[in-house]
């Protein structure tokens, strides 16, 4: 447990707002025993009397009052930019309630009837928000100040190791401007976090950035890709198991949620999550404890919710793939990656910090990055994003012969013409087939006369499919900047089931894996 006092050693000060007196009664003598400063309200009124005689750490109240809603008191604490933070209690199956209270401010929320030990963590863990010392701060920087939880305070206060993870966003181009302001905001709360862009955007960084800008960046970052993990090993991840409870347990495990205690949880590609796992993750999300399988009783888990997705999902639940209430209690508050191409003005920043860094990787100088190189780049479409750009630089840099790196736009292209070239004839137009006939045309077959006899039947069907499946996932990967998202989408197939051919072929991608183990790689 968190101590409850300041870095002033001076007792932490709550005001408990609830119309039960037997609640509120329970809550003041929880709150004591941890060695808080307790004073209560029965009403908004009350409440108002108390907050303007003085100030306190933190505000815990229910939702319905007499004389009002505790979103009142919210909205106000808000507008009078005062520091407490507010924790709202709601009753069950009030979901709506809570998402509008965390959009509007609150730092957290609690579920009638509230269970005494998450309802001490969470007051530790607001008070320890609201008093820990902040010593550097990020240099303010333009932007609105109507996002997140923070609507109309001063430009947020990070920590060092905030600052670091804000840097590793490279860019000071406006949109990601905007993503630093936002992300320094909302890390402040316990609200859940969806991060949506593009694959190849770096939504893992600003994942990262929330993690390390909030008050648990001492604590544990879990990142958990949905769409590598086979679906009937979901469960036994996410939550846990219990010895002996399936065939090869022979000891208990801790889950996701357990490993990520007092830290964040990151859900990468979360819209690949198998709907009726999606219900079991809704519940463990709304009431903040897990069972494990084999278990006869819940855990209580204390963890941040920072999910991250390329599908729009708002279509995917009108296609019914996502559920609407799940979507609702991770989507509280949005930070939208902008793709590479919305923001070239950052390419010079980006291209030698990639490139510093591929450098440092392999012991090497860092090579000159001349105009005409980013001229060139500029000019491509990079529909891979950061990660294409990152490919493109990897194999400058690994086929420089000089001083000045030389960029092959067409090095993708040109190695598969080459493995099609010494592939048999008969491979080369089944080949050609599912892609752009301008992409085919480097690696198209020698013209055949006009009446070519069709070629023999091949000796073994499985090799002579298996070979021609491979040739299609290579170009379809080269084409897309080695980005398995983009080639599976353009081949009609999911993330999962191109990993899985990818593994199965043995095909390699430049970052030397053969796809069925890198989480990363996709985002």
């Amino acid at each position: 447990m968190s101590t409850p006092t300041s870095s002033t050693q001076r007792p932490a000060q709550i005001l408990v707002i609830d119309d039960e007196p037997d609640l509120r009664t329970l809550y003041e003598l929880t709150l004591l025993r941890e060695g808080y400063r307790v004073e209560a309200a029965g009403s908004v009124s009350e409440a108002w009397q108390h907050l303007e005689a003085g100030r306190f750490d933190a505000v815990i109240t229910d939702m319905r009052l007499p004389d009002g809603q505790g979103m009142e008191i919210i909205h106000r604490i808000q507008k009078d930019q005062r520091s407490e933070r507010c924790v709202v209690m709601t009753a069950y199956g009030s979901a709506e309630n809570a998402v509008e209270a965390l959009k509007a401010g609150a730092f957290d929320y609690l579920t009638k009837p509230v269970d005494l030990k998450q309802f001490r963590a969470v007051v530790a863990s607001a008070v320890q928000a609201r008093t820990a010392p902040q010593p550097v701060a990020k240099p303010a920087q333009a932007a609105p100040s109507t996002t997140g939880n923070a609507a109309g305070e001063a430009a947020p206060v990070t920590s060092g190791t905030g600052i670091a993870a804000l840097d590793r966003l490279v860019g000071e181009s406006e949109p990601m401007r905007l993503v630093k302001s936002r992300i320094a905001k909302v890390a402040r709360g316990m609200a859940p976090v969806l991060v949506r862009g593009e694959s190849g955007t770096g939504k893992e960084l600003v994942a990262r950035a929330v993690h390390a800008c909030s008050q648990r960046s001492e604590g544990p970052f879990v990142a958990v890709n949905c769409g590598a993990i086979p679906e009937n090993l979901l469960e036994a991840e996410f939550f846990g198991a219990k010895k002996g409870s399936y065939t090869g347990s022979s000891q208990d495990r801790d889950g996701y949620f357990q490993a990520a205690r007092g830290g964040t949880l990151f859900l990468d590609e979360i819209g690949d999550l198998p709907l009726a796992m999606q219900s079991k993750l809704l519940r463990a999300i709304q009431e903040r404890s897990v069972r494990s399988i084999g278990s006869t009783q819940e855990d209580a888990v204390d963890v941040r919710i920072v999910s991250a997705t390329h599908k729009d999902l708002h279509s995917e639940v009108q296609a019914g793939r996502f559920r609407q209430d799940l979507f609702y209690r991770l989507n509280v508050i949005e930070i939208a990656v902008p793709a590479l191409r919305d923001r070239r003005e950052d390419l010079p920043a980006l291209c030698n910090a990639l490139l510093s860094r591929i450098a440092q990787d392999g012991g090497l100088p860092v090579p000159h990055l001349s105009d005409d190189l980013l001229r060139r780049l500029a000019q491509h479409p990079l529909n891979g994003n950061v990660r294409e750009l990152e490919n493109l630089l990897h194999r400058a840099v690994a086929l420089n012969d000089g001083d000045e790196l030389h960029l092959d736009l067409m090095g993708g292209f040109t190695a598969a013409a080459e493995a099609a070239a010494s592939a048999p004839a008969a491979l080369s137009p089944a080949a050609d087939a599912p892609l752009a006939p301008a992409a085919a045309q480097p690696i198209a077959a020698p013209v055949a006369p006009a009446k070519a006899a069709p070629p023999p039947l091949p000796s073994d069907l499985q090799a002579y499919l298996d070979q021609q499946e491979r040739e299609i996932l290579v170009r379809a990967l080269h084409e897309s900047g080695f980005n398995r998202t983009a080639a599976a989408a353009r081949l009609g197939m999911s993330l999962r089931q191109i990993r899985y051919r990818i593994a199965r072929l043995g095909i390699t991608t430049p970052n030397g894996d053969d796809g069925a183990s890198s989480s990363n790689a996709d985002d």
